[in-house]
């Protein structure tokens, strides 16, 4: 499964860039694989263990705001445990024939 999702404290300000920052030692620290990327962070692995990497980092945020927005979607596809890199790959592939 991949996740794609986005999460930022709303109140805090216009930079939210050290409250990102926790939520990206969440990430690095969780073990599950992940691309960060301009609007948000890609993580692979199964539905328990990327939720839980997801619902860490909202829990991090809250205890320094009082409302966190997060964005999630979803690619839930059995059988695949390397899409983070095949999908980008397939379509490169596809750009040079």
């Amino acid at each position: 499964m991949i996740v794609d999702f986005s999460i930022a404290p709303i109140g805090k300000g216009v930079s939210l860039s050290s409250d990102i920052a926790e939520a990206f030692n969440i990430i690095h620290a969780s073990g599950v694989a992940y691309e960060h990327h301009a609007m948000g962070t890609n993580l692979e692995g199964d539905w328990d263990e990327v939720m839980a990497v997801v619902k860490a980092c909202r829990d991090k945020l809250l205890q320094s705001c009082n409302r966190v927005s997060i964005s999630i979607k979803i690619d839930d596809r059995k059988g695949r445990l390397d899409g983070l890199k095949s999908k980008v790959m397939s379509a490169r592939c596809k750009m040079a024939a």
